[in-house]
């Protein structure tokens, strides 16, 4: 079992968003954001990408490419943006914005597996105008790039990532990952309590009327699907059935099943580990860690991704706009303001956890997450959905 290690957090506010995407839902917003009317750039350094706080003030020197060591932004990019950290998202495209005057960016804000279909339905018809995808799932760019909607991305904007967090035939990038964990209640529970074996938690007498889920979450049915792919149909209806039998509570999305470990309300459950983070952040003194299993569908680490559309006419704009999401100071940004997991080695997480090579996810081909149909199909049948 890989643990927390316990940081101070000091009080913070964080976006968070219920609904069904990987990090929330904003559904059916569209928004153009509009480049500086100044011609004179604005000096951003890195502590305007970096967040504030406790949490923040002993993080240690960073390496990697910065922004002013690749090429200077300067156009117009078309971007759609998938799930629902959409407000963090803009908040870096406008610090690149201030940074870059002649550089602008128009987006379109909807849930990920929705613009992925609008995505490949516009480059099929041959009427794409679409530069950009940003998605907060690998299941959707998967699905843009198995549908020949995606580009192949060239070597300097893939090398920052390890090959586990791209996509097959260089088609997407990683640019933030996010765990698996169990958040707990550790008024409930000691660390050394809590399985490394996510299929424990639905044959153990100790999780009885403990647990706490949230199944119509994106995440976790990103989740399944990987159990689904990793353990077969059955033992993940096994999985599914056993859970349900250990009368777990339901919840709207991870927000809220961290904000109930917290209060006691159950004692354990299933999300992305930056949700017991931002309770930790808002909350010092809740009782509320965090646990990972090991080599199991309940340590996936997942990631948000960037894929250049198939057919722009701005490739090269929207490759240096790619790599300016894996610069140093970009990936500060993810995981002091979001919490996390930063896709280069030079940038660590924060709030003592593990980095991302000392977790044990299992092996996997995120790129099949896009197969989430299957999943939801058992999902109905066994009664969750």
């Amino acid at each position: 079992m890989i643990m927390m290690k316990r940081t101070a957090f000091g009080r913070r506010r964080f976006l968070h968003a219920g609904g069904a995407a990987t990090l929330g839902s904003l559904a059916g917003c569209t928004g153009i954001l509009s480049g500086n009317n100044s011609k004179e750039p604005k000096k951003v350094t890195l502590s305007d990408f970096r967040g504030s706080g406790p949490l923040v003030e002993s993080r240690p020197e960073l390496s990697g490419t910065h922004i002013d060591e690749i090429p200077d932004l300067s156009g117009t990019l078309t971007l759609y943006l998938g799930g629902g950290e959409g407000g963090l998202y803009l908040e870096l495209i406008e610090l690149l914005e201030s940074h870059y005057p002649d550089f602008k960016v128009n987006h379109r804000i909807e849930p990920s597996s929705d613009l992925a279909q609008r995505i490949t339905q516009e480059v099929e018809g041959g009427d794409s105008s679409t530069d950009l995808f940003l998605s907060v799932d690998a299941g959707s760019l998967g699905f843009v790039a198995e549908n020949g909607a995606a580009t192949k991305l060239s070597k300097n904007a893939l090398e920052p990532v390890p090959k586990p967090f791209r996509g097959k035939r260089n088609r997407w990038v990683g640019i933030a990952g996010r765990a698996r964990s169990i958040p707990y209640n550790t008024k409930k529970f000691s660390a050394s309590e809590v399985p490394s074996d996510i299929f424990a938690f639905a044959r153990e007498n100790q999780f009885k009327n403990a647990i706490g889920w949230a199944p119509t979450y994106e995440a976790f049915q990103a989740f399944v699907t990987a159990m689904r792919i990793i353990d077969g149909r059955e033992k993940t209806r096994q999985w599914l059935t056993g859970v349900q039998n250990q009368s777990v509570s339901r919840f709207r999305d991870e927000w809220f099943i961290s904000n109930a470990v917290a209060d006691g309300e159950v004692d354990v459950g299933f999300a992305n580990h930056y949700y017991a983070l931002r309770v930790q952040a808002s909350r010092p003194k809740a009782p509320i860690e965090i646990a990972f299993t090991k080599n199991d569908a309940g340590a996936l680490v997942n990631v948000a991704g960037a894929a250049i559309i198939q057919g722009t006419e701005k490739e090269q704009l929207a490759t240096n706009f790619v790599r300016h999401l894996l610069t140093v100071e970009a990936q500060e940004f993810f995981a002091t303001k979001a919490f996390a997991y930063p896709m280069i080695s030079g940038v660590p997480p924060v709030g003592g956890l593990p980095r991302v090579d000392e977790l044990a996810p299992p092996s996997i081909d995120l790129q099949k997450l896009s197969n989430l149909e299957p999943t939801l199909s058992l999902m109905r049948e066994v009664g969750v959905l």
